[in-house]
């Protein structure tokens, strides 16, 4: 494979555009390009959160979502490209599965918190949450692969999981929610 990025620093933004994958030319505020910038936010919060050396199985599944966050990036960039398939879905929904399964059932909500590993998944999920909502405005102005925005809601909900799932190592519990005095 050739050189991706032979120049980092290219002045070719200074004006306000930049370049989607099949060479046009858009404006840095432009909804697609907002879009990106949230699931690249997304991605280096993934990062954080494997950084924190979560158990091997939540590295393993995180390392793949970064992949498969690249993947989404791509079609995003290149307006009409369908890379996120229903197996992305699959992939996301089955890990979700194998982690609930080992906590107990919600009786209050949940509080980003418990520790720095699960402060950062919640920090996460809401940063996917916001990347999910973009996706959702730029499929309104130009239609997107229905599963793009779709990864993000099941990719949320296993976010969510793997904070719970964090929370509880090395003797840790979660923080939930209690009821203000009225």
């Amino acid at each position: 494979m050739g050189h991706r990025l032979s120049r980092i620093v290219t002045r070719t933004g200074d004006a306000g555009s930049t370049g989607l994958a099949d060479n046009t030319r858009v404006g840095k505020t432009d909804m697609r390009i907002a879009a990106l910038g949230e699931v690249d936010e997304l991605n280096c919060q993934i990062g954080v959160v494997l950084s924190l050396k979560p158990p091997r199985g939540i590295a393993a599944a995180l390392a793949r979502i970064q992949n498969e966050l690249f993947d989404l990036g791509g079609e995003i960039s290149l307006p009409g490209a369908q890379m996120v398939s229903d197996e992305y879905l699959t992939r996301l929904e089955t890990d979700a599965q194998t982690f609930n399964k080992k906590l107990p059932p919600l009786k209050e909500f949940v509080l980003p918190g418990g520790n720095q590993a699960a402060a950062a998944a919640h920090l996460a999920r809401a940063v996917c949450r916001r990347a999910e909502r973009a996706l959702w405005t730029l499929h309104g102005q130009s239609p997107l692969n229905p599963n793009a925005p779709r990864y993000l809601n099941r990719l949320s909900d296993l976010l969510f999981i793997v904070a719970r799932t964090l929370a509880r190592t090395k003797n840790g519990k979660e923080v939930l929610w209690k009821r203000s005095p009225a």
